[in-house]
């Protein structure tokens, strides 16, 4: 059975994952574009090849064209070239990535192309025995529950991938120099080459090749590249932005005297930081930064949006100079809706997603890089001073997130416990409220909070903790283990 995550379809090449199966996902992805297009929803302004002709179209219906993408997993080029022929069968012209392209920038070519929609092969930050399928509606966001519940129906229907016919339309394409000609008017180039920053890139053997690296040296920083070749295994390790696999990039730092680091996992949406010292950054210590940069260096405004289990850290900056915070469930999906929605300034999960208004609404660790830099740049402070600082503005927020991994039958058993627990003390802590937006949140009276996550697609149950000194800290996780286990 297809089962779409928080993040598309993603399982173990050879296993699930392999080529019958990815055709039978593409079928689904371009019968319900089909359908789209019957409900004169993908019917629209032509898009254009890289020498500016019109794309040509389906000779009976002005289709918009779908994007095809793929990372530098073992087989994503050829699971890509399999999905392209899926398409084009079904009547879809196809926008092929030239080479390895990041999620973001499928995204950002999706709304620069006026395409139906992107379809990127990508596991992200998992392992690489992973492969899976990202889709991207015609806005160029993560698509909606109400279309991967689409695809999932026709998937795992009866429907047999197109096999026959002949082949349409499959033209190449490189989507890189318009996106970085998107962060060029998105990032203060200036302020970047005024401050002539030594910097470390670490792309992790993935995507971010040729675009965190090269937008980083274009802009003056005096950039170490580590990792930007091609590597199915990864080195052996997830390609993931954290501590152990930014540990080559804090040795150089320090030997080299480096000022920050910068990461990115295998497609490229999410994002690591380190500062000067070595020290790794959290995507909860990130967000609040780049949200008072926004503010306080471009005077921008506008509504504020994070996942339940990111933490409040971001609320209380939002709250510091006077800017609407919304809580969505886990997923980016439910940021781009409000970002979509207007009036939106920025949106981030602790998981290592952002992005900010006038961007694309998908998660983009290569903006979230370069953000850093900027405020490096502008600050003229280590990331450390410059969380300090905002830490005596704010207060303290101190967060943690433990994977605990379970077997199916007692994570039934968690769920169903959890399902009806209500109470108004946690072991004498007073409940001041319970969020079930996505898993269990426990608030309690002090603000910290305790939080329960149970994963849809793995035998994990994730627990979030956050508080203002590390000894509570360390309180709520004992709490939140009992509860879990008890």
């Amino acid at each position: 059975m297809i089962q779409f995550g928080t993040s598309g379809w993603r399982s173990i090449m050879a296993e699930d994952f392999t080529f019958a199966n990815v055709r039978r996902v593409v079928q689904a992805i371009a019968t319900h574009l089909r359908t789209s297009v019957s409900e004169h929803r993908l019917i629209g302004a032509s898009a254009t090849q890289q020498n500016g002709t019109p794309i040509p179209r389906h000779a009976d219906t002005p289709i918009r064209p779908v994007i095809v993408g793929y990372d530098t997993r073992f087989l994503s080029p050829e699971f890509a070239q399999a999905a392209a022929e899926v398409l084009s069968r079904n009547g879809l012209p196809v926008l092929f990535s030239k080479t390895f392209v990041p999620t973001p920038v499928v995204s950002y070519s999706i709304i620069h192309q006026k395409a139906a929609g992107g379809v990127n092969f990508t596991a992200s930050h998992n392992p690489a025995e992973y492969n899976g399928i990202k889709f991207n509606m015609t806005n160029g966001a993560p698509a909606s529950p109400e279309v991967t519940h689409d695809i999932e129906r026709l998937a795992n229907g009866s429907d047999e991938p197109a096999s026959g016919g002949e082949i349409g339309k499959i033209i190449p394409f490189d989507p890189n120099p318009a996106y970085l000609a998107k962060l060029r008017k998105t990032i203060d180039v200036g302020a970047l080459k005024k401050a002539r920053l030594k910097v470390g890139a670490d792309v992790l053997y993935g995507t971010g090749r040729g675009y965190l690296d090269a937008f980083l040296s274009e802009a003056g920083c005096r950039t170490t590249v580590l990792h930007d070749w091609r590597d199915v295994t990864f080195g052996g390790q997830s390609p993931e932005p954290a501590e152990p696999q930014l540990a080559e990039l804090v040795k150089v730092m320090r030997k080299e005297k480096l000022v920050a680091g910068f990461g990115t996992d295998g497609d490229a949406d999410r994002f690591g930081v380190v500062d000067q010292d070595g020290t790794l950054l959290s995507p909860n210590e990130i967000l609040p930064i780049v949200l008072q940069h926004l503010v306080k260096t471009r005077k921008a405004r506008g509504l504020v949006v994070r996942s339940v289990m990111t933490s409040h850290f971001i609320d209380a900056v939002a709250r510091h100079y006077g800017l609407e915070l919304k809580e969505t469930p886990v997923g980016f999906k439910y940021i781009a809706e409000a970002m979509e929605a207007g009036g939106f300034l920025m949106g981030g999960e602790e998981s290592g997603g952002l992005t900010i208004q006038g961007h694309v609404p998908e998660k983009d660790g290569i903006l979230a890089c370069l953000l850093m830099a900027e405020v490096r740049a502008v600050e003229k402070k280590s990331f450390r001073q410059v969380l300090a600082d905002l830490r005596r503005q704010v207060g303290p927020y101190l967060s943690k997130r433990i994977n605990l991994h379970l077997s199916a039958e007692i994570m039934q058993g968690v769920r169903r416990r959890f399902e009806t627990l209500t109470p108004n003390t946690l072991e004498g802590l007073e409940v001041k409220k319970i969020v079930r937006l996505d898993g269990f949140k426990f608030v309690f009276r002090d603000d910290s909070w305790l939080g329960v996550r149970l994963s849809g697609t793995e035998p994990v149950v994730r627990l979030y903790l956050e508080a203002d000194t590390p000894k509570k800290l360390k309180e709520l996780e004992k709490i939140g283990t009992r509860l879990i286990n008890s």
